[in-house]
């Protein structure tokens, strides 16, 4: 009767062999007892090399799929941040044409039905743009912002500091943090003195 020990080295033996001759491990039977370990150890090194490029590549791997993923969440949250971007940019000349039309109403008209109308559509339209993030740029008094403001001329005066805002002939407007309509501003100069 066999003991277990020489089974396992039975089982040892036969898996080597099964290893050497399927060409996976190299056959070192030849070789003298100190070049058999020697060439061993190198390919241990080797394996133990390779096993840690192997776990290198599989982390870098995992790192780029966690960096792809979050991309790619910013990528989307931005998408539907900004998505209806130019359809509100379309709408943003009929919210001031409506502010227009309200500021020329004469005196004896401020309590006509169809100013309090318009007020009442222009409210709406106000409220709906902000609760998608829409909010009008500061603009008069407020320094000359080229990131927010373009300018369409100058005006000299004293009363307010040169480089700051005198008159605004078209508001802009910011998408969240984006600007998707700079205001068109005329800013203050210094009075120039006669020759």
């Amino acid at each position: 009767m066999t003991s277990e020990s020489d089974q396992v080295q039975v089982s040892n033996q036969e898996s080597t062999e099964e290893l050497t001759e399927g060409k996976l491990l190299p056959d070192y039977q030849h070789l003298p007892p100190d070049e058999q370990i020697v060439a061993l150890r190198n390919d241990l090194g080797e394996a133990l090399t390779e096993v840690n490029q192997n776990r290198d590549s599989a982390q870098r791997a995992q790192a780029e799929l966690v960096n792809y993923r979050k991309r790619a969440d910013e990528e989307r949250i931005s998408l539907q941040k900004y998505s209806n971007g130019r359809l509100i940019v379309k709408l943003l000349p009929v919210v001031d044409e409506l502010g227009l039309a309200i500021d020329h109403a004469d005196q004896s008209e401020v309590n006509d039905p169809w100013v309090e109308g318009v007020r009442l559509i222009q409210r709406k339209v106000s409220n709906f743009l902000e609760s998608e993030g829409v909010f009008k740029i500061e603009t008069i008094g407020v320094q000359f912002d080229p990131l927010e403001h373009e300018a369409v001329g100058t005006q000299e005066t004293d009363q307010i500091p040169p480089g700051h805002i005198v008159e605004v002939t078209r508001n802009g407007y910011r998408l969240h943090d984006r600007v998707i309509q700079p205001a068109q501003v005329v800013v203050a100069r210094e009075i120039s003195e006669p020759n």
